[in-house]
């Protein structure tokens, strides 16, 4: 039988996944790695560990699949990582991932000058804290050894590309999450350059995200157990991927994700022009982009929780061998919609889409003293899914409306969560029965340069949610006071999160 695998580079784990052509998983393997938290408003992460959990990964599935004909090796990846590496592809930093925020100061001056809205403009990635580009403004400024003594910048799947080929390549779709490629004309960016110090040689070459390499480093091809060439497709990012893995590629359809950040997307022949700046633009093909916006406050909110709050669900369910995040649903799905009247402001890493604000914080709004923990977990869930909400009023007003959300991500294994979507959004939710789109929209493309037609599949046996008029009512009340709360209190949020300069992470 033939078989494709897709690897997908997630920022807390990696996941390499065995398909047949149809889309049916046949095998999986998972890694988990930390992030590191050095200093207040740093994410990073170690690419050593990023790269041996892809190498772990994939022979592990290769293995699985053995006796199968092994097509081709595809990549999804999450967006806005950023290493500085030495003339020997040696790191000189760990790898920066989306959620770091040291560049605050720098993304807020370029975000209020002509210049910013030019790079949005041209590069389609909104100005904020997570793009590469305002990392590498804050290098400029604050590591200029580092900055000087880069031979490239890259991102962690182009760490892993040259270890296993020894050259240096970006996908397009990749490329346009940086704020340093202009997605029309499928170039790097001068204006952009200039304004981050480097020059187009100290970044990787783009290329295709049908770009296929075959000649594998030959120790790593013995490790992982391939003995023939075989291509390993380039891929794209995981929020373009997830579009096209669930099947959202036509007008009226958007595919929704949250992990341990969250998004929602629509696909476009050509980018959407938003002079609010809320929208991000990323590249799928030539005349294939995905529009949409990202938050910063997924299922980390959840976890957050968890950790802090939740040491009776987590001793409970290793008594029971099940999964403390599902011990926490439940205990939300007993409070009615509407948190009888408890709202949470998600912000707990600052946000992304639709405000852009790396200060803004979080918030319980509406504590009464008969409100319990469920009350406030319930709230929470209401408060991603209100986030992800807005992201959605502002995608639907420049590309037009959404029939129909194809759910995808970890939230997808919760059917109470998934029916929370359905109620807010008031829209027909439809869940495929593989929830990896990442690895299998890289899979596709895999497929496509083997040279075997793939069919973007959406399962005739998906299941679908369908919105209770009367939870979106209650939900519909909460949420006018929710988008209210944040322009309320966006210069007490600036004024908090300066004083929490030294706050420790844990």
């Amino acid at each position: 039988m033939k078989v494709v695998i897709g690897v997908d580079l997630g920022t807390t784990s990696t996941k390499a996944v065995g398909f047949s052509l149809d889309g049916k998983v046949i095998c999986s393997s998972y890694q988990e790695y930390p992030i590191f938290n050095p200093q207040p408003g740093f994410s990073e992460q170690d690419p050593e560990e990023v790269y041996n959990a892809v190498l772990f990964t994939l022979q592990e599935v290769i293995a699985q699949l053995k006796g199968h004909d092994l097509v081709g090796i595809g990549f999804s990846c999450a967006m806005h990582s950023l290493i500085a590496v030495d003339d020997q592809g040696q790191p000189l930093t760990n790898c920066i991932i989306w959620a770091d925020n040291r560049s605050e100061k720098q993304a807020y001056a370029l975000k209020q000058t002509p210049l910013g809205l030019d790079i949005y403009l041209h590069t389609g990635t909104p100005i904020h804290p997570f793009s590469p580009l305002c990392k590498l403004i804050w290098f400029q400024e604050h590591k200029p050894d580092v900055h000087q003594q880069a031979h490239k910048f890259i991102s962690i799947k182009e760490y892993v590309f040259y270890k296993f080929f020894r050259k240096y390549i970006i996908d397009y779709s990749l490329a346009s999450a940086t704020g340093l490629f202009d997605i029309r004309n499928f170039t790097w960016y001068a204006p952009a350059l200039a304004k981050a110090g480097i020059s187009a040689t100290q970044l990787s070459e783009p290329v295709s995200t049908l770009h296929a390499e075959t000649n594998l480093n030959p120790e790593i091809a013995a490790y992982l157990g391939i003995t023939k060439p075989i291509p390993f497709v380039t891929g794209a990012s995981d929020g373009c991927l997830a579009n096209l893995g669930t099947g959202a590629v036509k007008p009226g359809l958007a595919a929704l994700t949250i992990g341990t950040s969250g998004a929602i997307r629509v696909t476009a022949p050509q980018p959407a022009n938003d002079n609010q700046q809320r929208l991000f633009n990323y590249i799928l093909a030539p005349n294939q982009y995905v529009v949409g916006g990202a938050v910063s406050n997924g299922g980390i909110i959840l976890r957050w929780f968890r950790d802090n709050f939740g040491y009776l669900e987590q001793e409970e369910a290793k008594a029971l061998g099940v999964d403390a995040y599902d011990l926490l649903l439940q205990q939300a799905a007993t409070i009615p919609a509407g948190a009888a009247g408890l709202l949470f402001l998600p912000y707990l890493l600052g946000e992304r889409a639709p405000i852009w604000d790396a200060q803004s914080r979080g918030l319980f709004f509406g504590l009464s003293i008969t409100h319990t923990r469920a009350h406030m977990l319930r709230a929470v869930l209401e408060g991603i899914m209100f986030g992800m909400y807005q992201v959605a009023q502002a995608l639907e007003e420049t590309t037009g409306p959404i029939d129909v959300i194809f759910a995808n991500g970890g939230f997808a294994r919760s059917e109470f969560w998934v029916q929370l979507l359905a109620d807010v959004f008031n829209k027909r939710v439809v869940l495929s029965e593989t929830i990896e789109s990442g690895a299998w929209g890289a899979a596709l493309l895999t497929l496509q340069v083997a040279g075997i037609q793939p069919e973007i599949l959406v399962d005739s046996s998906a299941k679908e949610y369908y919105p209770s008029p009367e939870n979106h009512a209650s939900y519909k009340q909460n949420f006018a006071i929710f988008e209210k709360l944040y322009p309320l209190l966006k210069e007490q949020m600036a004024q908090i999160s300066a004083l929490q300069i030294d706050v420790k992470p844990q």
